[in-house]
């Protein structure tokens, strides 16, 4: 064969390689483009709404707006009862769903044997995350409410919102447990470790950044719920209380909170923003502010902790 004849193929396969390398590189940079401005769109669309909200609701901004009880009054009501209901509400959600969808995604994980029984299991709780809400409203208002006897309470919306996210924290544990490396496994059975040592110690203090990340967002999502606390009938107008957590007397713990009746603040802004007077609507728009407010303060709690934890570990 020709030496000139293969020399000018060669040059031309790579002419040809970089006019492919050149074309990849223009299509990557046009993806980054258009997903930068997609992100742009939507965070200046959230912003814009946040700032309307806060615009409405600032002049209702006080402290007496949040040691109030509501009232026919649009200037003399508050959302003490919303806050209180809503976060009494979380502390049951969390206290469920966390330690029982961490256990099952462990089990999962690293103990279910892998069958069909299992695969089914997975299916489900992978569809599970996607059923609407008001289906877990009408199921708990039977399980919870009828069934169980634990009435119209802070239990009940607990409960209901705890099997909301339960999907999401069992999936993005797992998610978490499957970014250890394997050689850490290895490693902790070479040393003569056990199968819940190897996870006590090594698979859950490692990816509990990942599991966190699972909560925020589940717990995110609860304290916004309306649909499920509607059905299980969570009180719209609410002048008092629930019983304090604290008793007077040993052991000083009080557990009959857990069967008052309550309301949360997205039951509360339904309330005032289907009311016609204006007054109302800018309360509605205030007690968003303080909702996100709540979201946030959550949110950079558990970020907080995982930063704290992350940086006590060791690979």
């Amino acid at each position: 064969m020709n030496p000139g004849s293969m020399s000018s193929r060669t040059e031309v396969d790579q002419a040809h390689i970089r006019a492919l390398v050149t074309s990849g590189k223009r299509k990557q940079l046009l993806f980054a483009i258009a997903g930068l401005t997609c992100t742009m769109i939507a965070l200046l669309t959230l912003l814009a709404a946040f700032l309307q909200l806060l615009i409405d609701g600032l002049p209702r901004l006080s402290w007496d707006f949040l040691t109030n009880f509501p009232s026919r009054h649009a200037t003399q009501a508050g959302i003490l009862s919303a806050w209180v209901g809503s976060a009494m509400v979380m502390v049951v959600t969390m206290l469920a769903a966390v330690p029982v969808g961490v256990g099952a995604a462990v089990y999962l994980e690293e103990y279910a044997p892998r069958n069909w029984l299992t695969d089914l299991i997975e299916i489900n709780v992978t569809n599970l995350a996607g059923v609407p809400s008001i289906v877990y409203g009408l199921l708990a208002l039977g399980l919870f409410v009828y069934q169980f006897g634990f009435g119209e309470s802070v239990l009940s919306a607990g409960l209901t919102l705890a099997l909301l996210i339960l999907p999401i924290i069992i999936v993005s544990t797992r998610e978490a447990l499957r970014t250890i490396p394997g050689n850490i496994r290895e490693g902790a059975y070479a040393m003569g470790a056990t199968r819940w040592q190897m996870v006590s110690n090594h698979l859950l203090p490692y990816s509990t950044g990942g599991i966190l990340t699972g909560v925020i967002l589940g717990m995110a999502e609860a304290i916004g719920q309306t649909a499920p606390i509607i059905c299980i009938g969570a009180l719209t107008f609410i002048a008092f209380l629930p019983d304090s957590p604290f008793g007077g007397s040993p052991p000083f713990i009080n557990f009959s909170w857990l069967f008052s009746e309550f309301t949360v603040l997205p039951i509360q802004m339904y309330n005032w923003v289907s009311r016609p007077d204006k007054a109302f609507q800018l309360n509605a728009a205030a007690a968003g502010v303080i909702l996100l407010a709540m979201t946030l303060l959550m949110n950079g709690l558990a970020i907080y902790i995982r930063y704290t934890v992350r940086k006590k570990i060791k690979w």
